[in-house]
């Protein structure tokens, strides 16, 4: 493409936070009728640099243009009257406003709710969404609420615009969903940018990619003439081999065993059915289902955070000694050594607080240890130290505030304390959910080191792939019922898949 064609133009776009340089003399092009994807590790500056594009930041130095006229973006405002718009990994909607209030909310003039409601049925019918524009924010699921935020700026007039992770939450058949919007949206001649660390998407979708490392400019290139290793080595800056590391169990235990157990939600509609199997110590116990068929029911009743219906949960000591779990409080079995590791759809709503510094927020898993009128803050520095260190977390320190950390390290953070509080039984559930490759692998390195510790793991994830290779075992629930346990060596991925969404007879351990 000629230069002169470029949507926008960034050139030298320096920004520092203190000591960090997040983004350091970085050039990037962006053409309307292209989906580019941005790639990096996290903290490479991708956010960043594309926060300063949609008015969130001003650079320290460099130049933005647009439609090669050099423009000063001071405000999310002065990017929208230039036609550029942002959807954030943490969606920016009123819950108690209908769909159509958000999307006009602070528009200027005369409101008309009537035809706004029309003009939003058109971009809906052009583009191909789904929204009711009378439907509450809080009645909406996570790619309801997405599609909003991305009718909300096309309403504005945007035809540059940037989804930050736009996939972290959403299920493959609402990923296909929103890919389909998005080439009709690149076809209209929109400029289409998703920062994203999932390669098979990158490769599915993008016409082009462009990579950071350490908030420098590595380079691009179309995403025909490259694959996910050669991307992978360059957002790294060294060959990584993607195949996980998957050491024997050694000297494996029963430590949690599951007798007939049901669940229902808080609306009375059946998440579990009569769900048994056994998790043993050193060993990973990998759970695979289509999304919301069970598994996050599962691990937090286990964790004592779901109210159980009926059936058991017995954690056994290694002399052989059990004890129920259910009609525990969540303190006392997190007390026994349970520790329930969670990544949230919404990370610092659920997992961390977000004025809170690193510290604090490792203090929140001990706290109530303390023995004094005083709590202890030197543990939790010194454990934030630990896992700043052992994660590579991009932060200016251990006193910086979660709030001020990339959507990754932010997990990394989450992740960290809760294998930090030395478990014997590691619930954990999307651990790597948003997170580069390189970061995924040392966190499946560091659930790899909990598993020859002799912690009994048990790790929902959402690449099936990733479970064939970490896992010892994998249970298969389809509608709320195991629908087989097979083992992680020499299961077939399309065997698993026909199990997750059609029952496949009895379980077998």
């Amino acid at each position: 493409m000629d230069i002169s064609t470029a949507a926008v133009q960034m050139r030298n776009i320096t920004k520092t936070f203190g000591p960090v340089v997040a983004n350091d003399k970085v050039w990037l092009d962006i053409y309307r009728g292209e989906i580019l994807a941005l790639l990096g590790e996290n903290g490479s500056g991708k956010t960043t640099l594309m926060n300063m594009l949609s008015g969130i930041y001003f650079p320290d130095e460099g130049t933005i243009s647009i439609d090669g006229r050099e423009v000063v973006i001071r405000s999310p405002k002065d990017a929208f009257d230039l036609g550029i718009g942002m959807i954030h990994q943490h969606f920016k909607l009123v819950d108690v406003l209908t769909a159509a209030e958000n999307i006009v909310l602070g528009l200027e003039g005369k409101l008309d709710l009537k035809a706004a409601r029309e003009r939003i049925r058109g971009i809906c019918d052009a583009y191909g969404f789904e929204v009711d524009p009378d439907q509450k924010i809080y009645d909406m699921s996570v790619s309801q609420k997405q599609t909003v935020e991305i009718v909300k700026v096309l309403y504005r007039g945007a035809d540059i615009l940037i989804l930050d992770e736009p996939t972290a939450v959403l299920t493959p058949q609402e990923t296909d969903k929103l890919f389909a919007v998005l080439r009709n949206m690149r076809d209209d001649g929109k400029a289409v940018v998703i920062i994203t660390h999932k390669m098979h998407e990158v490769e599915a979708l993008s016409d082009r990619v462009a990579i950071l490392r350490h908030g420098q400019f590595i380079g691009d290139m179309p995403t025909k003439d490259t694959n996910a290793q050669e991307m992978t080595n360059m957002m790294v800056g060294h060959a990584v081999t993607l195949n996980i590391d998957r050491p024997d169990p050694v000297d494996p235990k029963p430590r949690i065993e599951v007798k007939g157990l049901t669940v229902r939600s808080i609306d009375g509609i059946l998440k579990l059915d009569d769900v048994s199997f056994t998790a043993n110590s050193g060993e990973i116990l990998g759970i695979a289902g289509i999304s919301g068929c069970g598994q996050k029911e599962l691990l937090e009743a286990i964790a004592g955070l779901q109210p159980v219906e009926s059936g058991s949960i017995s954690y056994i000591e290694d002399d052989g000694t059990r004890e129920e779990l259910i009609g525990k409080d969540p303190l006392s079995i997190a007390e026994m050594g349970v520790s329930l590791s969670f990544v949230p759809e919404d990370r610092l709503g659920m997992g961390l607080v977000a004025n809170m510094d690193l510290s604090d927020n490792m203090m929140l898993r001990s706290f109530r240890k303390g023995r004094s009128l005083f709590t202890d803050r030197k543990t939790p520095r010194q454990l934030a130290l630990d896992v700043v260190e052992e994660l590579d977390v991009v932060t200016p320190g251990v006193s910086t505030p979660v709030r001020r950390l990339s959507g990754g390290n932010v997990q990394k953070v989450l992740v960290g304390r809760e294998i930090a509080s030395a478990p014997t039984v590691l619930l954990t559930a999307y651990a790597v959910r948003g997170l580069d490759i390189n970061s995924s692998y040392t966190i499946y390195d560091l659930i790899n080191k909990q598993k020859a510790q002799g912690v009994a793991v048990l790790y929902v994830g959402e690449d099936l792939d990733v479970l064939l290779e970490l896992a010892d075992r994998i249970l298969v629930l389809c509608g709320g019922k195991v629908s087989g346990i097979v083992p992680g060596r020499g299961a077939q991925k399309r065997d698993v898949g026909m199990m997750m969404t059609k029952l496949g007879g009895d379980a077998h351990e």
